[in-house]
């Protein structure tokens, strides 16, 4: 490789770099070295412009929850919404290979991610704090159960007529899809009950909002 000046380095290189290493490699293999060398220059460069490594690994997590929000369907009720964001987090979540990347649900890549979640109950009728409360839930909740889903093993044998996640000897891929729509449907609908007492109408759909 090429050595590249270092003060042509930006930050958003630096991320990338770590992020395909993270991708080929593991995590174990993001360090400050690696991305470094991937990138043909000193380690220097890297903490004046990143910092740490635990910045750097801060800025990955940032990255892979980017632009993380699905867009509104016109008239979409906010379970139906909230539905989807739990699935698309779940997904960016999986792309991360590891759980310990993403087990920080106070990063603020996730505050921002569930802006629009937030705006959509708000507008079906939630009070600002149920709203938070409730899209906090939905994201400890997925992160949870993907953080599981990763160390999970297919049964060797199948038992038949087993319900999905039923068998003690292990969980597959469909299976596992299945548990995480289950899971969030109980979540959601336990929001629903506690809301329905404060008045908000079950499955309230947002109130003109499209973010289409």
């Amino acid at each position: 490789m090429t050595k590249q000046p270092d003060f042509d380095l930006d930050a958003d290189e630096i991320i990338t770099a770590a992020v395909e290493i993270l991708e080929e490699f593991g995590l174990d293999a993001v360090s400050m070295r690696n991305v470094s060398s991937r990138l043909g220059v000193s380690p220097v460069p890297l903490y004046s412009r990143i910092g740490n490594k635990e910045a750097l690994l801060d800025a990955v997590a940032d990255r892979l929850l980017a632009d993380l929000p699905p867009p509104e369907n016109t008239g979409e009720r906010w379970d139906e919404y909230a539905a989807r964001w739990t699935q698309e987090l779940r997904a960016r979540l999986r792309g991360a290979r590891d759980s310990r990347l993403m087990l920080s649900p106070g990063r603020d890549a996730y505050v921002e991610a569930s802006r629009p979640l937030v705006a959509a109950m708000r507008s079906a009728g939630f009070a600002a704090d149920a709203a938070v409360q409730a899209c906090r839930l939905l994201t400890w909740a997925t992160v949870g159960f993907t953080a599981v889903e990763s160390g999970v093993q297919p049964a060797r044998r199948r038992r038949r007529g087993s319900r999905p996640g039923g068998d003690p000897g292990g969980v597959d891929a469909a299976e596992a899809d299945t548990l995480f729509d289950l899971h969030i449907r109980y979540v959601i609908e336990g929001i629903e009950r506690d809301a329905a007492s404060d008045g908000v109408k079950p499955s309230a759909p947002s109130r003109g909002r499209s973010r289409r």
